[in-house]
């Protein structure tokens, strides 16, 4: 293990931007694609846990600083995903991890936040820091073994990680905000780490029962839509109120 870190050490070391091949091109704006849409899912999950802050600028400050160690995560599964891929624990303590988060959303009773309770803010705020960097490892862990497995170079994959937490950080920026206004959009987040935490699970005991890609991507899109089914009442009360007294 320790010498294939090093040969990709190496080639990190010696790489230059104008080595790169004009046939590479289409493949990194393909990347860029690919990462913004596939993000879509792991940033509702992301949004949702940042989202249980009781302050705007904690959920800020958490999401920046979860990134960062998402990212920091991301490299290193990188570098050791030829490693990693050996071991199925990996993707089981991934599954276990997701279904767990999961089953703390919709078994376990929220406490809610009650002011006058300084309660352990900052030791709330890392705890959500933590989780958000190691739900996005969770995420990560199929799709960075799998593309690292048939990539023919290591730096594309380091590229489209770097990408996928830049797609991370508007995504989930905006998916905070909507899930103020949408009633149905925090669950359809856990329902979508429930199907992600699933499928890890199935893969670990075989892979020929793993549903295929586009029927994990209609299923996750059917959960978008109905999470954007319902708005917050309290949101369209005043515009029902404001257009009458214009009437």
């Amino acid at each position: 293990m320790f010498d294939q870190l090093a040969q990709i050490f190496i080639q990190l070391i010696d790489f230059h931007p104008e080595s790169v091949r004009p046939e590479t091109l289409p493949t990194i704006l393909v990347l860029v694609l690919l990462e913004a849409i596939l993000s879509a899912d792991n940033a509702i999950a992301l949004a949702a846990l940042v989202r249980s802050l009781p302050d705007p600028e904690q959920e800020r400050w958490a999401l920046r600083y979860g990134l960062i160690g998402a990212f920091v995560l991301r490299v290193i599964l990188i570098l050791t995903a030829t490693w990693v891929i050996k071991y199925w624990q990996f993707e089981l303590a991934g599954a276990v991890y997701l279904l767990w988060l999961s089953g703390r959303y919709f078994f376990v009773s929220s406490e809610g936040h009650e002011e006058g309770e300084p309660v352990a803010v900052a030791s709330k705020l890392w705890e959500v820091v933590l989780l958000v960097s190691l739900t996005d490892l969770a995420f990560s862990l199929d799709s960075v073994t799998a593309a690292v497995a048939v990539a023919q170079e290591t730096w594309l994959v380091l590229l489209g990680g770097v990408i996928g937490i830049i797609s991370l950080r508007f995504l989930a920026g905006l998916f905070i905000k909507w899930l103020g206004e949408f009633s149905n959009l925090e669950p359809a987040g856990y329902l979508i780490v429930v199907l992600v935490g699933l499928r890890l699970l199935i893969k670990v005991f075989s892979d020929d029962y793993v549903p295929p890609e586009w029927l994990m991507l209609s299923c996750i899109a059917l959960i978008f839509i109905w999470g954007f089914s319902k708005r917050v009442p309290d949101l369209e009360e005043p515009i029902l109120e404001e257009s009458s007294k214009i009437n």
